[in-house]
């Protein structure tokens, strides 16, 4: 066995997304979109995606780069798979190795990858010196199931799609800046550039702004629901909520249309992942039907100090 730890070539992005997804039917990362990243995000993430050759063949991939969003210095992740019949043959340490290098020649000092919540997982990344952080639930809706019905639009409030802001998103932005910097995590979200955030995520080509839900307030918008699709496959990229309409039912109204359309279109399936302590994201999911199918843990290495 040859095995080769190179970096990404367009040409690679069938058989990357195939590594990532093997065995974890709750992620929706189309191929399109491993050939996309490389050239949309900000340059000082420093973004690489490298691959394992095995005799020729493509069987793991790994994305890493510099967190950006942060005004904490030297966070970085690094996330991948190899696929299961090529597991335990040393590609997937060696892919790790090589952009623990690679971030560590741009400054970074702390590594954060997610890991399938699953025994053999949870060892690998223990014996290369992570520790473990924080849990992440993944849901599934099925999508040919009856939906609870769209709640009455309370007065002043109406739902519209991301394609009538296709003109001018700058109003989206505003509410992705304001609610992300409420997200669980470890690393404190406190920096956001507009143009990153058109390039790397109003851009996506797997962004389905038809599907993408906003609620508007008065003619402002409020809280959207942002889905991401691969062919009759759903995900809820991102469901926000500006600090001061929360409490108001504009998160589950948005993502209630967005699934309601997603059916619509014929859509079959939908996934979602939340952090296991965002207790309001899990109690929307609850009453949409979605039902846990996996789970994954944060771990976190030092690279330096």
């Amino acid at each position: 066995m040859t095995l080769t730890i190179r970096d990404f070539r367009p040409a690679d992005a069938e058989a990357a997304a195939a590594a990532h997804c093997a065995g974890r039917p709750h992620l929706v990362l189309p191929a399109e979109v491993f050939a996309w990243l490389p050239d949309h995000l900000p340059a000082d993430q420093h973004y690489r995606t490298l691959v394992a050759e095995v005799d020729g063949r493509v069987v793991g991939s790994v994305r890493c780069g510099r967190v950006t969003d942060t005004s904490t210095e030297g966070i970085a992740f690094a996330n991948g798979s190899v696929l299961p019949g090529f597991r335990r043959r040393g590609a997937f340490t060696a892919l790790l190795a090589a952009a623990e290098r690679h971030l560590a020649a741009h400054g970074a000092t702390e590594v954060h990858s997610w890991v399938d919540d699953v025994p053999e997982a949870l060892a690998f990344a223990a014996h290369r010196g992570y520790r473990e952080g924080r849990l992440a639930h993944f849901a599934r809706r099925d999508l040919t199931a009856p939906l609870p019905p769209e709640p009455p639009l309370p007065a002043g409030v109406e739902l519209r799609t991301a394609a009538d802001f296709q003109d001018d998103p700058y109003p989206l932005f505003l509410v992705e800046e304001d609610a992300i910097r409420d997200e669980p995590g470890e690393v404190e979200v406190d920096r956001s550039d507009y143009q990153d955030w058109l390039d790397g995520v109003w851009s996506r080509p797997d962004l389905d702004r038809g599907l993408t839900v906003v609620a508007v307030v008065d003619g402002r918008p409020a809280a959207f629901s942002a889905a991401q699709t691969d062919g009759d496959r759903y995900w809820s990229a991102f469901t926000a909520c500006r600090r001061e309409f929360r409490g108001r039912g504009l998160s589950t109204l948005a993502k209630t249309r967005s699934l309601h359309l997603a059916r619509a279109a014929g859509l079959t399936e939908a996934f979602t992942s939340n952090d296991a302590g965002n207790a309001p994201m899990l109690a929307i999911n609850d009453r949409l039907g979605y039902q846990r199918c996996a789970s994954e843990r944060k771990f976190v290495k030092q690279l330096t100090g």
